[in-house]
């Protein structure tokens, strides 16, 4: 092995010298050089076996190499022994000055810390060999930071040196480290670093008020909780230690006001809890006192300061006070208008005294049941009352200054209807009562009991009875229940249907007030039949109407045989309907043929037209209703026609009968079809059907259906417009 110091000269540098111990005998060898560096760093003289160091050397980047020599023929390059390792050592010089790899540092510290307490510690590194010689051996020192700051030289623990170090003084510090090798000694070599220490607050300082006496003037009409004045302490520290609380500690005998901590402005906000009256008191004077939230253990506190606060009362004008915030009145429901109910009063509390009127707020009263004397305050009834509509009524009165109008207060009336005795009680229920013919006498029908709007206070007691003609009444009797009700009782077990269905009894019920008021009500009670348990199987006097022996076979087989005839009875009449009544054929140019069941009105035709009729005019009163189809609308019966001296006037009853029938909507032709099983024959106006005419529908003329009167005109109209359009 071979130990070399670390190089750092220009020219190579011998490490060592190699020897074989083989015997040459004369051949030539050479040595040859492998390993770690071989060739770059370190050279063999092949010759002679000189080991150089041809680079610098650095033990902090390898600290030891390995390498091999051996000796080989120079001809061949044939070993001529076996391999030779050996170690070559960098040994350490002091060529590296320490180092502060985490600096610069910051740190922190109590305010007023004793002499001797740590602040921190800082730490430095040296590259060089720890265990050859001092070169890594490091000794502390303060360059900068005396006299507040030591440091200790081994472990380099910086600590306090000074007593009563304030940071409301000064905060911040800059100390300077050093660190040196070889012990501190001289030659060795040194790095430094700087340490930021900062004094940290503690509550060592009390709250100081900026003046000893504050003065505000407050208004006397400054609303509840709202601020009056500020004060404020000042406290040299900082955060939760220059925090304070306020106290009203002397003069506020009566709780007139407080005060409360701004957390933002750490101001002492005075605000009212009491209203102001400058009439009553002018000024106050307070003492204040603020105190810390925090104490510092060792120091003493909490830490206080006191101040004067004086208050001065500001005259306002203020509104009406009433003397009571609400009033509690009552009134019977039954008293007269204008009853005056009660009294309300407000006085004007400023020193100089305005006259009070007084206002009912109609948005309170919107059916304006109550009047109130402006002046005097006497509320009064303008309405009757009913404390079965409204029991109670709350309305609000204002009072208002005379001079200023918008000085205004208000209180509330509550006002109570209180009960009379003005309803009749009546049954609770419209009772319907049901009677079994075959129940038994003493047997209750029913159980009625009554209702009283009324209120009295001891409670309703109703007295039941029969109307006096009702008395004796051979049916029905009342019997009085313990809760105030009563029970219907019956008197016999004879009551049939047949004989009578229905029952009226009516009961007279009277209430226990002062005066006693009451009312009639009746029972209806329906006499039905029922089964072996009572049960009301029908109520109905017709039942008894239906045959009797009939089974209930016989009566599904007789409306079985009334649905089929019904049935067949449709499908016949939907078989008529459907066959067409106007037979439309586009080749068929002639004119269609309608068929008439009833007679026209021929001459020849006596069955369909009663002649005696026109004989007798006065053998009729009125009109006769046609059957085929029922008119729209109704015309009072005609008064019949007086004939002449001989009884007949056939010329002036068929013009009056023409004429009505020309006016009266309700006359012949309807807009239906007629069947007509026979035409008349010899009449003067001939036949209206083309098929016996021997002219074409070209050859006809049919002007003269307009002569025939209003009810052909119609009929000649079509048959005009008919030739209009084959001319065209």
């Amino acid at each position: 092995m071979f130990v070399l110091e670390e190089f750092s000269g220009p020219d190579p540098i011998l490490v060592g010298r190699l020897h074989t111990d083989l015997d040459v005998g004369g051949r030539n060898i050479k040595y040859v050089l492998a390993g770690e560096g071989a060739g770059t760093i370190f050279a063999i003289n092949e010759l002679t076996g000189d080991i150089h160091a041809m680079k610098r050397l650095d033990r902090e980047e390898k600290a030891e190499y390995t390498l091999t020599a051996q000796v080989v023929s120079a001809d061949t390059d044939e070993p001529l022994e076996p391999p030779s390792e050996f170690i070559i050592k960098v040994q350490d010089i002091n060529d590296n000055p320490p180092q502060f790899i985490e600096g610069p540092y910051r740190a922190s510290v109590p305010e007023m810390s004793a002499v001797g307490t740590p602040v921190t510690r800082v730490t430095a590194t040296d590259a060089d060999d720890p265990v050859y010689g001092n070169s890594a051996k490091l000794i502390y020192s303060i360059l900068e930071g005396q006299p507040y700051f030591s440091v200790d030289p081994n472990s380099a623990t910086i600590k306090i040196a000074l007593h009563g170090m304030d940071r409301e003084m000064r905060e911040e510090y800059l100390v300077v480290i050093q660190a040196k090798d070889m012990g501190g000694h001289s030659g060795g070599l040194s790095g430094t670093t700087t340490v930021t220490v900062t004094l940290t607050d503690i509550n060592d300082n009390p709250p100081k008020f900026s003046k000893s006496l504050y003065e505000f003037t407050i208004p006397e009409d400054l609303p509840i909780g709202k601020m009056g004045g500020k004060v404020k302490a000042n406290d040299r520290d900082i955060g939760d230690n220059a925090k304070s609380t306020y106290n009203i500690i002397e003069g506020d005998d009566q709780s007139m006001f407080e005060i409360i901590s701004d957390s933002q402005t750490q101001e002492g906000i005075l605000r009212l809890k009491k209203p102001l009256d400058y009439e009553t008191r002018r000024a106050y004077t307070l003492k204040v006192e603020a105190t810390n939230l925090r104490s510092e253990p060792g120091i003493g506190g909490p830490f206080k300061d006191t101040a004067t606060v004086k208050i001065v009362v500001e005259d306002s004008d203020e509104p009406p006070v009433f003397s009571k915030p609400v009033y509690s009145l009552e009134v019977n429901e039954n008293a007269p208008i204008n009853t005056v109910i009660g009294t309300v009063a407000a006085r004007d509390p400023d020193s100089t005294t305005s006259q009070v009127r007084y206002f009912i707020d109609r948005h309170t009263d919107m059916e304006r049941q109550f009047n109130i004397n402006a002046d005097d305050g006497k509320i009064t009834l303008a309405k009757p009352l009913d404390r079965e509509t409204d029991m109670w009524h709350n309305i609000t009165v204002t009072a208002t200054e005379v001079r200023n109008h918008s000085q205004i207060s208000r209180a509330i009336v509550a006002i109570r209807v209180k009960d009379i005795n003005d309803n009749a009680p009546e049954f609770a229920n419209e009772y319907e009562a049901f009677l079994c013919e075959n129940g038994k006498p003493g047997q209750v029908i029913q159980t009625v009991s009554a209702v009283d709007k009324d209120d009295p206070i001891q409670g309703h007691v109703f007295n039941y009875r029969l109307i006096p003609e009702m008395l004796n009444n051979p049916n029905f009797t009342i019997k009085k229940n313990p809760d105030n009700s009563i029970s219907v009782v019956a008197k016999h077990d004879a009551f049939r249907r047949q004989k009578q269905e229905m029952y009226f009894l009516p009961i007279i019920v009277t209430d226990n007030g002062s005066p006693p008021m009451s009312s009639t009500n009746t029972l209806t009670i329906r006499v039905c039949g029922c089964n072996s348990d009572g049960s009301v199987q029908s109520c109905n006097v017709e039942a008894y109407v239906l045959p009797i022996g009939l089974s209930m076979g016989a009566l599904i087989a007789i409306l079985a045989c009334i649905i089929l005839l019904l049935v067949v009875l449709f499908v016949t009449l939907r078989r008529h309907k459907n066959e067409p009544l106007i037979i439309k054929d586009d080749e068929d140019v002639r004119e269609n043929i309608i068929r008439y069941d009833d007679e026209g009105g021929g001459e020849e035709d006596t069955e369909a037209f009663d002649i005696a009729t026109l004989q007798n005019p006065d053998g009729i009163n009125g009109y006769l209703p046609r059957k085929d189809i029922k008119p729209d609308l109704q015309f009072m019966p005609r008064a019949g026609q007086h004939s002449g001296p001989n009884g007949v006037d056939v010329d002036e009853f068929i013009n009056v009968r023409l004429h009505e029938a020309d006016n009266d909507p309700t006359a012949p032709p309807y807009d239906s079809i007629q069947i007509y099983g026979y035409e008349g024959r010899g009449s003067i106006a001939g036949s209206l059907s083309s098929l016996e005419t021997a002219s074409s529908d070209s050859d006809q003329n049919y002007d003269y259906l307009r002569e025939w009167g209003p009810r052909f005109r119609r009929l000649g109209e079509l048959y005009s417009v008919g030739e209009s359009d084959r001319e065209t």
